[in-house]
C-alpha cells in the first residue's frame, strides 16, 4: 500500500525493490513468511498485537535455533552456522 510504502523512511527502513520480472531476490524471505503463517499465526486465535508479536518473536528464534531445514542438511540455521565455522 502507499500508506507503508512512505511508512518504511519514517522509521528507517530501506526499501528494496527488484527490477521488473526478476522473482527471486525475495524468494527466502517470501519463504520464511509462508512458514511464519502456517505455522505460528494461522492454527492461533490471535487476539491482540501483542499476542502476535510474542508469537512472531517466539517463532524467529524457534526457526533459528530449533526448527530443522532441508536445504541445511536437516539443521537448523544456527546450527549450520556453527558448524561452518567450527
Amino acid at each position: 500500500s502507499y500508506d507503508y510504502h512512505d511508512m518504511l523512511p519514517k522509521v528507517g527502513a530501506q526499501i528494496s525493490m527488484s527490477r521488473r520480472g526478476n522473482c527471486y531476490d525475495n524468494a527466502s524471505m517470501e519463504s520464511f513468511f509462508s512458514h511464519l503463517k502456517t505455522e505460528a499465526l494461522y492454527p492461533y486465535d490471535i487476539r491482540s498485537i501483542e499476542e502476535a508479536q510474542s508469537r512472531i518473536e517466539e517463532y524467529i528464534h524457534f526457526y533459528n535455533n530449533h526448527r530443522p531445514q532441508r536445504k541445511l542438511n536437516k539443521l537448523s540455521p544456527a546450527q549450520y552456522r556453527k558448524q561452518l565455522i567450527g
